[in-house]
């Protein structure tokens, strides 16, 4: 039986063999933010069942593709659509395409998603470019054995997001006339949403937005020694003493409305990169 190293592998070879891009860029889109990444000039087309051993998104909106190509004269790889811990993957399987990306070379890792607000002035579809996160998962993927040639066993937190890459994007959201937010994330397991008492907790441990993803990722990128962006699309309010109930439609709708704007941010972004960053 093939172990996780191997797995990773077998899938990276696959892509290999099946692509003339050498991808120094990842991008991970999230719930509804799947043409977050339509700019991209594709080259090659990967469906997820398609590729050895890799886990298969089954979250509403999710397309399910890897894509392979050129944004602003950069090879890229994109994800549309991710894994999360509430479907029943592990954290293995979840950060399992970081570490194909890690094998195909990817040195920067931009991460979307959609997450609900807990910080009073931010409002329905404001982008928040994430600082920090707090993990509340109750999960790790680097527990267990580690695999040093990946990275160290214990990797420092102190600086997870990349404030070169974050300047890069408020940049480019001003550029576009968008008011972007600055804030912490905290991930949960999902999937059912907080309760007013859970959304005072997170509040009062210093989080701006939560939801269900990332942390994860984030967390084997560093590992990865990958530098890393994450944007949050703030698609509802969560405010305890005056809770709304949010639907899943509700919450794609406002994500889908705001994709092109994460677009034009991601364009900016990779444009402005160095080719040896």
């Amino acid at each position: 039986m093939k172990n996780y190293k191997e797995k990773v592998m077998e899938a990276a070879e696959y892509i290999k063999t099946h692509t003339d891009i050498s991808p120094g860029i990842g991008i991970l889109t999230g719930t509804g933010l799947g043409e977050s990444a339509e700019s991209l000039e594709i080259s090659d087309t990967f469906k997820y069942e398609d590729l050895p051993n890799f886990p298969v998104s089954t979250v509403e909106s999710h397309h399910g593709r890897l894509l392979m190509g050129r944004m602003n004269n950069k090879q890229v790889i994109a994800m549309q659509g991710r894994f999360h811990l509430y479907e029943g993957y592990s954290p293995l399987e979840v950060t399992f395409p970081i570490r194909v990306m890690q094998q195909l070379g990817v040195k920067n890792l931009i991460l979307t998603n959609a997450a609900g607000g807990l910080n009073p002035l931010y409002y329905e579809g404001d982008i928040m470019i994430i600082m920090d996160h707090i993990n509340l998962t109750g999960a790790n993927p680097l527990a267990g054995p580690n695999e040093e040639s990946w990275g160290v066993r214990f990797p420092d937190m102190t600086r997870v997001y990349d404030h070169h890459l974050a300047e890069l994007a408020e940049k480019a959201g001003k550029n576009e006339n968008m008011n972007l937010q600055k804030g912490i994330y905290v991930g949960l397991r999902g999937p059912s949403l907080e309760t007013p008492a859970e959304t005072r907790f997170i509040r009062f441990i210093g989080a701006d937005a939560v939801g269900f993803s990332t942390i994860q990722e984030v967390i084997a990128a560093v590992h990865a020694d990958m530098r890393i962006l994450g944007i949050s699309t703030i698609t509802n309010i969560n405010i305890p003493d005056k809770p709304v109930p949010a639907t899943v439609a509700e919450i794609i709708a406002v994500a889908e409305k705001t994709a092109p704007k994460i677009d034009k941010i991601i364009q900016k972004v990779v444009e402005n990169l160095n080719d040896n960053e």
